[in-house]
């Protein structure tokens, strides 16, 4: 760190946080004057996003002192996939069809097609950006970012091992991960406001999202009572008892997988991201969550549980835009352009063929951000549409996760013959 931020305590900094947050609602609610028209353009969620990327920006906080993104990605998240899932009717997911999926390899393809591309395309009028040699080529370090844009943390730790880029050079491409998978997120976000109009444009066909949100809402306002301090408490235990179970369990299986299988413990293999605790920590939330809505423990909904989920969701949201520094958006134009150049084909392609299939722009905005974002953002932006359809997104990222390895290491082999050539 080259200057600390003003503010280095948790409680201080959480506190600005939730300021933004209770900013952003408050204002939102109002139904005269200028916030209605603001938000019609510009989307609450997005704004809960940016007002802590200013904050960091200004250097009043940073998310390099703060552990408040580590507690909202461990705790909240899972607590909130929890909750968002506990109302699920899982039957309603899986009629959401083959569109999600093709969407979501769209997405993937982008990412393994985008990187190669970008080299030859920059390489024409700038060839010393995509150059260096050996382990400071920049072929290897964009790997690093394949990895983290088709899974996640676990499957870039993977690529940065597998082709040993050079570590010192390694800060600059986590810069171009953050600042451009932060600008396309804030775009899918803004696009969330719109969606009607994309909805149309694209042709798509929303029945199934729409009875699966008919669903849930039909099935709350059934239930909807105004919640005790007792249905609070057993909203809450419901969420951190299986946050404690899915942090116990992802320890043990993590350790058991990578001590006992070479293809899992070592960084190198396509199958490490299987060692990662956070992999676990979300399927098993997922899982409990899902095996909840098979119970009693759905009624909950009535008194709010998917509420507090989507609170906890909101802290997340916050604490993510607390990693984006607008003014690093300058600091290495070249590979921010490599970046940015192939997040546009990412882009491209995955509209390209959702007005091919007439997909929803949900599934384009979720199968993107299941790659680009993983499990931290991809059930963000699917509750976004609505609070039922977090599972999905969810989900998807588990998928990522999965696939991460396979496809980053395809995307690096066509970007090393891509900057040979």
């Amino acid at each position: 760190m080259d200057n600390q931020p003003i503010f280095t305590n948790d409680a201080i900094v959480f506190g600005l946080l939730m300021l933004a947050l209770g900013f952003v609602f408050f204002t939102e609610s109002k139904k005269t004057g200028f916030w209605p028209v603001f938000y019609k353009y510009i989307p609450g969620l997005l704004m809960c996003y940016l007002i802590p990327a200013i904050f960091n920006s200004l250097g009043l906080i940073s998310a390099d002192t703060s552990q408040t993104y580590f507690i909202a990605s461990r705790y909240l998240l899972p607590a909130s996939l929890v909750l968002l899932t506990i109302s699920i009717d899982l039957k309603a997911v899986f009629n959401l069809g083959w569109k999600a999926l093709v969407m979501f390899f769209t997405g993937t393809i982008g990412i393994i097609i985008g990187g190669p591309l970008a080299i030859l395309l920059i390489s024409s009028f700038s060839p010393e950006t995509v150059g260096g040699a050996g382990f400071d080529a920049v072929w290897r370090g964009l790997a690093t970012l394949a990895g983290s844009w088709i899974g996640g943390g676990a499957n870039q730790a993977a690529m940065l091992e597998i082709y040993e880029f050079n570590q010192e050079l390694y800060g600059g491409m986590v810069l171009v991960d953050i600042v451009v998978a932060n600008i396309w997120m804030a775009i899918i976000l803004l696009g969330i406001g719109k969606r009607k109009k994309i909805d149309n444009w694209l042709k798509a066909d929303n029945t199934a999202i729409d009875e699966l949100q008919q669903k849930v809402q039909s099935f709350s306002d059934k239930i909807t009572r105004i919640p005790t301090l007792t249905d609070l408490m057993m909203i809450l235990m419901f969420a951190f008892v299986a946050v404690g179970i899915a942090h116990f369990g992802s320890e043990k299986i993590s350790t058991y997988l990578t001590t006992n299988f070479e293809a899992v413990s070592d960084p190198k293999s396509a199958l490490s991201s299987f060692g990662s605790s956070f992999f676990w920590l979300i399927s098993i939330a997922t899982l409990i969550g899902i095996l909840l809505s098979f119970t009693k423990a759905k009624n909950y909904e009535g008194a709010g549980a998917s509420k507090i989920g989507s609170v906890f969701i909101y802290i997340l949201v916050a604490t993510i835009g607390m990693k984006m520094d607008l003014g690093k958006i300058f600091e290495n134009p070249g590979l921010i352009l490599i970046g940015l150049v192939w997040m546009a084909i990412h882009a491209g392609l995955l509209i390209l063929i959702a007005k091919l299939i007439k997909a929803p722009y949900f599934f384009l905005a979720v199968g993107s951000q299941a790659n680009v974002g993983g499990a931290a953002s991809a059930p963000v932006v699917a509750a976004a549409f609505h609070p039922s359809l977090a599972t999905v997104g969810a989900l998807l990222a588990v998928f990522g996760y999965v696939v991460g390895t396979y496809g980053a290491i395809l995307c690096a082999e066509l970007m090393k013959i891509a900057a040979a050539g």
